[in-house]
């Protein structure tokens, strides 16, 4: 990169939203450099080359609306499709509309500071350069910065570790090999199966138990898309409207508590044998009602006993400390009968704690030693302002985006902070992110940002700002959304709670996305109200 190019907009992050927000900017005229610190396109997907890595949304759900002719000619191998198809569809896209030509890969962004003299943004890259913008546009996904555990003596551990979101390139030896795994959340429970049936031995270190559903996935079935995309737009239509960005929605519109115990347990099979997020579905106050919770919860664990012969094994996989859904739902393929095999220990570490890294293993406060090979650590993300923190952004006065989030993240419509003007946050805090479909939240988002940029434009505007108002009312009601629910009952990455000294916000927007969508639109018709344009 040429020192002090400059550019309409400079997009951070080549994932899914970072693709098509160059592609709208451009669209529009403007000039658009994408930076990306990986040496590929996808983002995540480009990322979490972990075994067993898949979407836990439908194939024909998680992917772009906005060309009918993209939609028609993709066509999808599995009904879940795994990581690699993922970063292959990211990989078509960006040929498919020339956007390589406008991204740099293998760059970091290492500072972004408003520039309040030339109402510019001055970023700065780790190869030393910088570019100018007009518009900083962050879309570096709410799960993008690793979480490393504190394991005193690591470093003396003389075997191979490697973090999920950071596996490598080339293939890792896992035959034969006494493997440890850290972490049960979504990523764990997709590494566990693929890793038992390759290792010599597997210790799952669990610390904290999550519910998991199973998947149910299969080769895609050539009918079945051929008539999910004579109705695309149908499809499409229903998921931006509905809660969860999908147009697989509620699968009864009644509570739980409403039919006899008989009704509800057959309704839950059913819910169980169809798959994916179905048992969270099947009721409409499963996330709002604790006693239709519980009947969920009762139901998940009453199968994790049924599939676990290990009765101990069985309960110490089961949770007992959050409704079921208000931490991330985990999907599965085979993850609770890989503990019937012979070569999978674990270890409830809430019973056990780890207390260090030896050169052969890790030891627990019991003392009891355990000997591996290889250690993975499925351990999660700084969530949400993570990756933003890292680019060590400053706004104007000279006032740290850190600073300004010290007690919990503040972005008006998860998209824009007063005191950083022309700065937007894709699907950032305050938004429905990861509890939707992430595709419908990205398309949203991006749209509305190129339509407020348009709006600038043509009223000759260069400077776009949330005022403090309106973040301090968007703040409000998104907490008041997450205290209507179970959600802040649990001690999650949604609260930050996995991240030490971290405040406990809920940072995103439960109120979904259809709700979202509505919210941002009423806000658009109204000159965008919220946002000061001068």
């Amino acid at each position: 990169m040429d020192e002090e190019e400059r550019f309409d907009a400079v997009v951070v992050g080549a994932g899914f939203a970072g693709i098509y927000m160059l592609h709208r900017l451009r669209e529009m005229g403007l000039s658009v450099r994408l930076i990306e610190a990986g040496d590929g396109v996808g983002g995540t997907w480009h990322w979490n080359r972990y075994p067993g890595a898949r979407v836990d949304i439908e194939s024909l759900s998680y992917s772009y609306s906005f060309s009918s002719e993209l939609q028609q000619e993709w066509s999808w191998k599995e009904n879940f499709a795994s990581r690699d198809e993922l970063k292959s569809y990211a990989e078509h896209v960006v040929e498919r509309f020339d956007l390589a030509r406008d991204i740099r890969l293998g760059l970091r962004v290492v500072s972004a500071v408003r520039d309040d003299d030339d109402s510019d943004w001055v970023i700065g890259t780790d190869d030393g350069a910088q570019v100018r913008t007009t518009y900083l546009v962050c879309a570096t996904g709410s799960l993008s910065t690793s979480n490393l555990p504190d394991i005193p003596g690591i470093d003396e551990f003389r075997g191979v570790v490697h973090h999920t979101a950071r596996w490598p390139d080339e293939p890792v030896e896992l035959s034969g090999k006494r493997v440890g795994v850290i972490g049960t959340g979504s990523t764990g429970i997709q590494v566990v199966p693929v890793v038992a049936r390759q290792a010599g031995h597997l210790t799952v270190f669990q610390r904290t138990a999550n519910f998991s559903l199973p998947i149910r996935n299969s080769p895609m079935d050539p009918e079945h898309e051929r008539s999910w995309k004579e109705r695309y737009d149908e499809h499409r239509a229903a998921a931006r409207q509905s809660s969860g960005g999908s147009s697989s929605g509620i699968l009864h519109d009644f509570s739980a508590l409403s039919v006899s115990a008989e009704e509800r347990e057959r309704i839950y099979e059913e819910a169980w044998e169809l798959g994916g997020s179905s048992v969270i579905r099947a009721f409409n106050d499963l996330m709002t009602n604790q006693a239709a919770n519980d009947t969920a919860a009762d139901f998940v664990r009453r199968k994790i006993h049924s599939i676990v012969r290990d009765p101990e094994t069985a309960e110490a996989l089961c949770p007992r400390d959050h409704p079921i859904g208000t931490k991330r739902i985990c999907m599965d393929s085979g993850y609770y009968e890989t503990f019937n095999r012979d070569n999978v220990t674990l270890v409830d570490l809430k019973r056990d704690p780890i207390a260090g890294a030896e050169p052969d293993g890790l030891r627990l406060a019991s003392g009891a030693p355990h000997e591996l090979d290889v250690l993975i650590l499925a351990t999660g993300f700084d969530a949400v302002t993570g990756p933003l923190f890292a680019m060590g952004v400053v706004g104007t006065d000279g006032r740290e985006l850190r600073e300004a989030w010290a007690e919990g993240p503040r972005a008006y419509l998860g998209l824009a902070t007063s005191g950083f003007p022309n700065m937007f946050v894709l699907t950032g805090p305050g938004s429905p992110s990861v509890l939707a479909n992430g595709f419908t939240s990205i398309e949203q988002h991006v749209d509305f940002v190129a339509a407020l940029v348009e709006h600038a434009r043509a009223h000759g505007a260069q400077r776009i700002e949330a005022t403090a108002e309106a973040e301090d009312e968007w703040v409000r009601h998104v907490d008041e959304v997450a205290s209507r629910t179970l959600y802040k009952s649990a001690n999650s990455w949604y609260l930050g709670s996995n991240i030490p000294g971290r405040p406990r916000v809920f940072m995103l927007y439960a109120g979904g996305a259809g709700a979202f969508r509505r919210r941002c639109d009423e806000v658009a018709a109204n000159g965008y109200a919220g946002f000061v344009v001068a």
